[in-house]
């Protein structure tokens, strides 16, 4: 036998699949950036944040296997988790940050803006690591003992088994973003004068004639459709609360109404559809989100035990530890070093604050991060529903009350300093626990996803960060275009603390819809109802759209086209809009700054 032939009778030696090597960290960094602006950017026209987990893997396998040819599922699994861990703060900075900017526009609180940025952005990263040191030990817990469902995770986890899917699904993808992209670019130059144009709006109402109380003005925005189609028939209750403002509630109250107050029903209507929403249905609104987090942390106490005992049999031995995670002791050095981090953020973040209140500040704030990112990691495991934006609601309302005794500027961004470090940390939690979970499915190693989620850690503030002051000073945060309603609620609830201006019975009627809604145990239905409320109607007439469209998909096509195509072509339309929105909002910001010059 030759030598040529008895080399092929040799078994076949092959390394260990790759994992975390330099391509994955270097897509996933690339990929997050753009998921985190995306994101970020849809976020503060929605008021709620999407995951990027199926994102960064769809368009993983592009890159990786379409480009560099490497085929590991567990590579791109990694890539998705750096993905994922750079747009976790896109919600933890989005639904808090801009309530500073907010606040401004009252003109009752000089210097608010003049915060430290740096400072902001570190108090996002430190309650990042604390988000994650908190909850990585309940990884074998809440994954490998009670076996969370983390329909998320369950996602990703379909994609990364699936690289030739992955790949039809990334062609898809950056097809909707190459049409949605477009399309913004020409909303965007539409010329002036069109007939029932206004700015980016179809006033549908004025071309057939229908009472203006109805509000039929369209949002010409794919994104925002795209947004309605992945939230299908369950965001049906986003829209429902709108509906009931202006086609029920408003006519009603045209009709029968009479409403206490400084203005009379007839004074209100005169300002239009408006009119209502700002002295009526946006205070119910932030009503009804104070009284459904409230309520939903109550209707969670079955969750809380669970959590608790998750955590006491990780302290057994059950959790971290091993060569699979990371070691018990770093995570425990981590949160120590994180509350000190904390603390001094908190003394620094204003001229006036005193050790003692930023040690209450820090000492609420990690408290909060631990139990409020064990609540929202279970919360994720058995609904896919995330509590997150009414968790930092009440521990910033906490946090004016401990930072009280200073100057109102001066509460409020300290309060933001902590309040941003608690979002983000709850957001970092959840992600963390619906990544495992699909590295679970995949045979990833836990503890390579773990170190992978502290390494994109970092940049998704500083992204975040320069975002929104572009944003700001090319759109205005919390003006028609970028309503960021989140963030407008909290400056709301803020601004009525600490000036002792509260709408009382319209916040206390929402609160207890709110609450009721909290308890009907549809997850949160409460805060999607309070949005529809608030939002513009607009933006919720256009979401609607995207909603009605996936449910004559499902019908017509099944369930099959729509996971192959119709999410694809979805989340393209996201990213393709908010590109070339980010884009547009750069180039008018460098053109000012050039014209100044």
């Amino acid at each position: 036998m030759s030598p040529a032939r008895a080399d092929d009778r040799r078994p076949v030696r092959r390394g260990a699949y790759p994992e975390f090597t330099w391509p994955a960290v270097i897509v996933g960094y690339f990929l997050g950036s753009i998921i985190a602006v995306s994101i970020g950017y849809a976020a503060l026209i929605l008021g709620f944040s999407i995951e990027g987990s199926e994102l960064a893997a769809i368009l993983g396998w592009a890159i990786l296997r379409g480009l560099m040819r490497r085929t590991s599922i567990i590579e791109n699994n990694i890539n998705q988790t750096i993905a994922s861990s750079v747009n976790g703060a896109s919600a933890g900075l989005m639904f808090t940050l801009p309530a500073l900017f907010i606040l401004d526009r009252a003109g009752v609180y000089p210097g608010i803006t003049e915060f430290n940025r740096v400072l902001m952005v570190l108090a996002a990263v430190t309650g990042g690591v604390l988000g994650l040191a908190f909850i990585i030990p309940l990884r074998k817990q809440m994954i490998d003992f009670n076996r969370l469902a983390y329909p998320g995770g369950i996602a990703v986890g379909a994609i990364l088994k699936s690289p030739g899917a992955g790949m039809r699904k990334a062609m898809l993808l950056l097809g909707g973003a190459a049409v949605s992209g477009a399309f913004h670019l020409v909303v965007l130059n539409l010329p002036a004068g069109l007939s029932h144009v206004e700015g980016e709006n179809f006033a549908l109402g004025a071309l057939v004639g229908a009472p203006p109380i109805l509000n039929l003005t369209f949002y010409l925005s794919l994104l925002t459709i795209g947004v309605g189609f992945l939230s299908g028939r369950g965001g049906l209750i986003f829209g429902l609360g709108g509906f009931l403002c202006y086609w029920v509630l408003g006519p009603l109250l045209l009709r029968f109404g009479a409403l206490s107050g400084p203005h009379s029903i007839a004074e209100i209507a005169a300002a239009g559809p408006e009119g209502f929403r700002a002295a009526l249905f946006r205070p119910t609104g932030i009503g009804m989100l104070i009284g459904a987090a409230v309520g939903g942390i109550v209707a969670a106490f079955p969750l809380i035990r669970g959590a608790m005992k998750s955590m006491h049999e990780a302290q057994k031995g059950s959790g971290a530890g091993g060569s699979d995670e990371i070691p018990i002791r770093f995570l425990y050095a981590a949160i120590g070093i994180g509350f000190v981090a904390l603390l001094i953020l908190a003394q620094l973040s204003t001229e006036h604050m005193t050790w003692g209140r930023a040690l209450g500040m820090a000492g609420l704030g990690t408290l909060w991060i631990w139990v409020a990112g064990v609540i929202v990691s279970e919360s994720l495991g058995r609904t896919n529903w995330s509590p997150l934006s009414g968790m930092t609601l009440i521990a910033v309302t906490i946090l004016i009350f401990i930072a009280s005794g200073m100057a109102s500027t001066e509460v409020m961004v300290a309060s933001m300093v902590v309040g941003v470090a608690i979002c983000v940390a709850i957001a970092m939690a959840g992600d963390m626990m619906l990544d495992l979970k699909a590295g679970y499915l995949v045979g990833a190693t836990p503890r390579k996803q773990q170190l992978a989620q502290l390494t994109g850690n970092w940049l998704g503030p500083v992204l975040i960060m320069a975002l929104a002051i572009v944003l700001q000073q090319a759109y205005g945060l919390g003006s028609d275009r970028l309503p960021a309603p989140q963030a407008t609620a909290l400056a709301g609830v803020m601004e009525g603390i600490v000036g002792g201006d509260v709408p009382a019975y319209r916040y206390a009627a929402g609160a207890g819809l709110g609450a009721m809604l909290a308890f009907s145990g549809l997850g949160g239905i409460g805060v999607l109802i309070g949005l529809g409320f608030y939002m513009p109607f607009n933006i919720v007439l256009t979401y609607t759209i995207g909603n009605l469209v996936r449910i004559a998909v499902d019908r017509t096509k099944g369930n099959a086209f729509v996971e192959n195509v119709g999410i694809p072509v979805a989340a393209g339309l996201i990213v393709g809009e908010a590109l070339v929105g980010v884009a547009n909002a750069l180039w008018i910001v460098f053109t000012a700054a050039a014209g100044q010059g």
